[in-house]
């Protein structure tokens, strides 16, 4: 009986038992400054990019990295990525491709932190999608243990935590996610 009553409950009022579970996947942390920027590849509306540009102009850090994964057409997602924010706006922010072949937030951190630190990072703060930073903030803590991790989260049209079950493709980001975070716990 209680839990048909809990039901019926969850079901007429599903904010007080889904939005948790949509800002989980949130981990964002204040912006402080770092040695350097990091762009994660993964995001073909430019929401990252942007938003590592306003973290630049903000004194957040003296370097703008853009993870440039392989991807459409023979381009790398920096050599897109960057053109974007520059017609878009930040011309002025002097960001730096990595080339890439990484498939995954975890290959791509194992491809790029060793060039960070080439270049001299021992704090960098990465800038990914809102959904994505608690995932990819304890994998890049994982792979970079010698680096001082730090995550700042770009807003994202393809998700809204407080109402991610309202929406579908809300409702397939909060469900992708999910479903890579529980693959990252058990080790897959």
């Amino acid at each position: 009986m209680a839990a048909a009553l809990t039901g019926v409950v969850a079901y007429l009022f599903p904010a007080p038992f889904l939005a948790p579970l949509g800002a989980y996947l949130v981990q964002a942390e204040e912006p402080v400054r770092c040695d350097c920027l990091f762009v994660l590849g993964g995001d073909s509306r430019g929401q990252r990019i942007m938003r590592a540009a306003e973290l630049y102009r903000a004194g957040m850090a003296g370097r703008a990295f853009v993870s440039g994964p392989e991807g459409n057409y023979g381009f790398t997602e920096d050599q897109l990525a960057i053109p974007f924010a520059r017609k878009n706006g930040a011309a002025d922010v002097p960001f730096e491709g990595l080339p890439n072949k990484a498939k995954s937030t975890e290959s791509e951190a194992r491809e790029a932190g060793p060039r960070l630190k080439a270049e001299g990072c021992r704090s960098v703060l990465v800038v990914t999608s809102d959904f994505h930073t608690r995932r990819a903030g304890r994998i890049l803590r994982r792979e970079w243990p010698d680096l001082q991790v730090r995550m700042a989260a770009a807003p994202t049209a393809d998700y809204d935590a407080a109402r991610w079950w309202k929406d579908r493709n809300y409702q397939k980001t909060f469900f992708f996610e999910w479903t890579k975070t529980v693959a990252d716990w058990i080790g897959l």
